[in-house]
């Protein structure tokens, strides 16, 4: 259980990489319309919550989607070494990050990842990493400006 924990952390870390710093690419003057090949990754199951939050992050753009960040921090941070408390974080970031886009993925993802590392860190009678902590922390200034436009300061 343990390897899987560490793998899905790791996996999500990866992803929060390559999304971390996203920057829209340049308008180019002659472009040419070629077909992009889609690949779906295989979906998981996850284990439902019966304290998800009302209404996903998807109903209000981005204004949901920063109120949902701010509602699961300020739940994780609530949270006293129950580690099944932090796996609950984690699957409802996990599900609030399939109803965003852009940047906003790196909020939930970031979220989740530091879920998991405290979850097993509970279990260690430990803390999380710092890296955690870090990516969570760049996740929030990396999507500041666009919360802040809609109505909404991103509280860590």
């Amino acid at each position: 259980m343990k390897k899987i924990v560490a793998a899905a952390a790791i996996a999500s870390l990866a992803g929060l990489t390559a999304c971390s710093v996203a920057t829209p690419a340049p308008a180019s003057s002659s472009s040419t319309a070629t077909p992009t090949a889609s690949t779906s990754a295989p979906s998981t199951a996850s284990p439902s919550r019966s304290s998800s939050p009302s209404a996903g992050p998807q109903a209000g753009g981005a204004k949901g989607a920063c109120e949902t960040f701010n509602s699961l921090y300020a739940e994780y941070r609530t949270i006293r070494d129950d580690s099944n408390a932090y796996e609950d974080i984690y699957f409802a970031a996990q599900d609030a990050k399939e109803t965003v886009s852009g940047n906003l993925v790196g909020l939930f993802t970031s979220l989740s990842v530091l879920a998991l590392d405290h979850s097993s860190a509970v279990k260690k009678g430990a803390a999380p990493e710092q890296e955690s902590k870090d990516a969570v922390r760049d996740a929030v200034f990396a999507n500041a400006g666009e919360c802040t436009a809609a109505g909404v300061t991103l509280h860590l």
